[in-house]
């Protein structure tokens, strides 16, 4: 599965962005999708996913400000982000695999997009 994000860039603290992620490729063997991102110095940590049937799963620092959702005719994945924080500057990395125990096991990454809050 071959997966290309876009959407990323600067944003002042409280302001909103969206990231978009395609898949292409051998997709029949996904049923999940979702984000992942890495600030400077820092793991990689989950973000956020939506499985095929739409249920979702959100780290704790992004709920109820981000919502993750699914085009499946599209085959693309959402990432809207509002009030946005220092704290969420980050590389974001889409990714898709298998929705395992409520949450994405991821198996193909995405290049990142970069997103800064900075005012």
């Amino acid at each position: 599965v071959q997966l290309q994000a876009s959407g990323g860039g600067l944003v002042q603290p409280g302001g909103s962005l969206r990231l978009s992620c395609a898949a292409s490729g051998s997709i029949f063997s996904i049923n999940a999708m979702g984000w992942y991102r890495q600030a400077p110095g820092k793991q990689r940590e989950f973000v956020a996913a939506v499985s095929s049937g739409g249920r979702t799963k959100y780290a704790d620092s992004v709920k109820g400000r981000f919502t993750v959702s699914r085009a499946n005719a599209k085959n693309t994945v959402y990432l809207q982000m509002n009030s946005l924080k220092f704290e969420d500057t980050a590389v974001y990395y889409c990714n898709a695999g298998r929705w395992v125990s409520g949450t994405i096991d991821p198996d193909s990454w995405g290049q990142g997009t970069q997103l800064t809050v900075s005012s």
